[in-house]
């Protein structure tokens, strides 16, 4: 097995609303408790442990999926009222998506905050 990101531990303010944004707006599977963690499946290999501990924020996530995926949550952000932006200096213009550069090169952005007010960013890459 190469190389991967296994888990991230993401500490937050609010672990019911953490639970809520990252699975009706992300789409992520919340797969119950592991204390002191909660659980969020974001691929087959990967999960997301929220902690309760309290945060000020400020972690970036960026979550690349397919367009379709990306048009979904986009909408889901929009239909939650929560103000976004086309770069994460921008985050509030309520303009996107924007173009940005990731892991797999050039792609299209919008960035947000999590109740934790974590950056979060989604991303798809065009292809040719």
């Amino acid at each position: 097995m190469p190389l991967q990101l296994d888990h991230l531990i993401l500490a937050v303010n609010d672990r019911e609303r953490s639970i809520g944004f990252y699975s009706r707006v992300l789409g992520l599977t919340y797969e119950g408790e592991r204390e002191p963690f909660s659980v969020l499946r974001v691929t087959p290999e990967l999960v997301l442990q929220l902690a309760p501990w309290g945060t000020r924020g400020g972690e970036h996530l960026a979550f690349a999926m397919t367009q379709a995926e990306f048009d979904r949550v986009f909408q889901a952000v929009r239909d939650a009222g929560i103000e976004y932006g086309d770069s994460f200096r921008t985050v509030g213009n309520m303009r996107g998506p924007g173009d940005e550069a990731g892991a797999q090169g050039a792609g299209k952005a919008v960035y947000f905050f999590d109740p934790s007010k974590h950056l979060i960013e989604i991303r798809y890459y065009e292809t040719a």
